[in-house]
C-alpha cells in the first residue's frame, strides 16, 4: 500500500488514436512539468519512458484517451486511460518483443513489443487493468528518492 501524501499537482492530457504528428508530445510535456516543479531527475527521466510508451500504445492501439498526472511528496503517478479494443492477454503483452502491431506501425519502426516492459522496467508498480471491448487503464507509479542518483532501469 502507498502512504497517503498530498497532492501536489494534477494535470489531464488528451491523446488522439492514430496521431502519430503529435505522438510523444504528452511525454515532453509531463518532462516538463516535472522539472518545473523540482522532482528529483531521475524520476523525471523514468517518468519520461513510462509515459512515452504509455502514449505510444494509446495512439497505436486506441482511438484515443487520456493521461492523468499526479504528483505527490513521495512519487509521480501516471494514469493511462483509453477506449480501445483491450489486451486480450495482459501477462503474454507483459513480455518483451510480444508485439500485436500491425505492418504500418512496424515499417515505421514501433512494435517491437518493448513498450508494457519498459514501463515496468521503469516504474516501481505498474498496475494494469483491461477489458476487451472497453478499454485499458494502466497506473504507473514512480518512486521519488530524495537522495537518488541513478536507479531503476536503463531501458529507454
Amino acid at each position: 500500500m502507498i502512504s497517503p501524501a498530498p497532492l501536489r499537482h494534477r494535470e489531464i492530457f488528451p491523446v488522439v488514436g492514430l496521431d502519430l504528428e503529435r505522438a510523444g508530445l504528452v511525454s515532453t510535456e509531463v518532462q516538463r512539468v516535472l522539472r518545473r516543479l523540482g522532482v528529483e531527475p531521475e524520476a523525471v527521466r523514468r517518468a519520461g519512458i513510462v509515459c512515452f510508451e504509455g502514449e505510444m500504445n494509446m495512439v497505436l492501439y486506441t482511438p484515443g484517451g487520456r493521461i492523468i498526472l499526479l504528483v505527490y511528496d513521495d512519487r509521480v503517478e501516471l494514469i493511462f486511460s483509453d477506449r480501445g479494443a483491450g489486451i486480450p492477454d495482459v501477462e503474454l503483452a507483459r513480455q518483451p518483443g510480444y508485439s500485436t502491431a500491425p505492418d504500418w506501425a512496424r515499417e515505421l519502426g514501433f512494435g517491437s513489443g518493448m513498450g508494457i516492459p519498459n514501463m515496468e522496467a521503469n516504474s516501481d508498480h505498474l498496475e494494469i487493468r483491461s477489458r476487451l471491448g472497453e478499454g485499458t487503464v494502466i497506473r504507473a507509479v514512480i518512486l521519488r528518492r530524495k537522495d537518488e542518483t541513478r536507479s531503476g532501469s536503463t531501458h529507454s
